[in-house]
């Protein structure tokens, strides 16, 4: 390691585990395998000799099928409370300097205090590019030992009730994904602080925090695994994006603002639905539909073979439109899109989702 380097990071953690856990999960190379790459990433390969002087080797599969591997020695093994050891990059890609990892475990009233610095960078850009790597990591590891696994890292701060936010849940429980649901409202200050436009959703995934709808469920649909919600082939990613914008764009605008919201809070003469609003509304949502009907046609799925992030943006609005006055007769007059709310409206995702009232 050169002696000029002298860039460093340092990340903690507290994780509901006892120290001895968290510690043997470093030098288990089964348990390594589990958790020590970003999200998204994958490790086909693990090998290491846990003894002072002996020395590890790790490969990260990216999704795209490009291979990293780091390798290095064992200098400090102290169970459970203190471990280090040398980190190099093998890969031509990267740059092949060898620094030094130190985890500091400490025992606290909730488990175990962990400490991480990554010293030896010959420069701040090096050592920045390694922050998001292994703040991803860690957060696997917090999943791997914590009892709440992915709900000890990822909360989604919203209303339940918003079209919006269910889109987000439906697509957490179509992965079967563990997460803390803090109910917030629009504009709060508490959701500003996430969410710079002050709208909902927001999620938290440990250190990260990412807003906006669509960005969430593409984020979640890389970071974990199978079913995809993003369809395989161009066209139908393409396909998915252009029902995704529509329904942001037009569909929300016309069955939930215009319709849905005027029933709910009437903003008309005397506190009652301002049936001009709702006319037009009206007019609107039945040439909508009438589009979607064409667009679903016999199938179940506007983009691709199975149900993907274009779908989960359409089930609540549509579920909203079938419960409003004179929704079923409007849904009526689109027999396709009728059925495939009957079909997403029976999804394990949807049913346990569905907000209460």
């Amino acid at each position: 390691m050169s002696r000029n380097a002298t860039f460093e990071l340092t990340l903690t953690r507290r994780i509901d585990a006892p120290c001895e856990r968290v510690y043997d999960a470093f030098v288990d190379e089964r348990v390594l395998a589990r958790w020590s790459s970003p999200r998204g990433m994958t490790i086909p390969q693990v090998a290491l000799d846990a003894r002072v002087g002996k020395g590890y080797r790790i490969t990260m599969r990216a999704r795209d099928g490009i291979r990293y591997t780091a390798t290095g020695e064992y200098r400090v093994l102290e169970r459970p409370s203190r471990l280090a050891y040398t980190w190099q990059w093998v890969d031509d890609a990267l740059p092949a300097l060898e620094t030094l990892v130190t985890v500091v475990m400490t025992p606290g009233d909730e488990g175990c205090e962990l400490q991480m610095t990554h010293s030896g960078f010959p420069d701040p850009a090096m050592r920045d590019a390694h922050v998001d790597g292994w703040n991803a990591s860690l957060n696997r590891l917090v999943e791997e030992l914590d009892p709440r696994g992915t709900a000890a890292t990822l909360a989604l701060s919203g209303d339940p009730r918003s079209t919006y936010t269910w889109t987000v849940r439906m697509a957490l429980a179509e992965k079967a994904l563990r997460y803390e649901m803090v109910q917030r409202a629009p504009h709060s200050p508490e959701q500003v602080r996430l969410h710079p436009f002050g709208r909902i959703p927001a999620l938290r995934d440990g250190d990260f925090i990412l807003f906006e709808t669509s960005a969430i469920v593409r984020y979640l649909d890389e970071c974990f695994a199978e079913p995809a919600l993003i369809p395989g082939s161009v066209r139908e990613r393409a396909r998915a994006e252009q029902w995704v914008s529509a329904a942001s764009s037009y569909l929300y605008d016309a069955m939930i603002r215009r319709y849905v919201l005027q029933y709910l809070f009437p903003k008309g003469p005397d506190g009652k639905p301002d049936e001009t609003v709702i006319g037009a509304a009206r007019t609107d949502i039945a040439r909508h539909l009438a589009i979607l009907d064409d667009a679903y046609g016999e199938g179940d799925t506007l983009a691709g073979a199975s149900f993907s992030i274009a779908d989960l943006m359409l089930a609540p609005i549509l579920h909203y439109v079938s419960l409003a006055p004179g929704g079923d007769e409007l849904l009526a007059a689109a027999p396709n899109v009728q059925r495939v709310l009957a079909t997403m409206q029976k999804r394990d995702s949807f049913r346990a989702t569905q907000p209460a009232g």
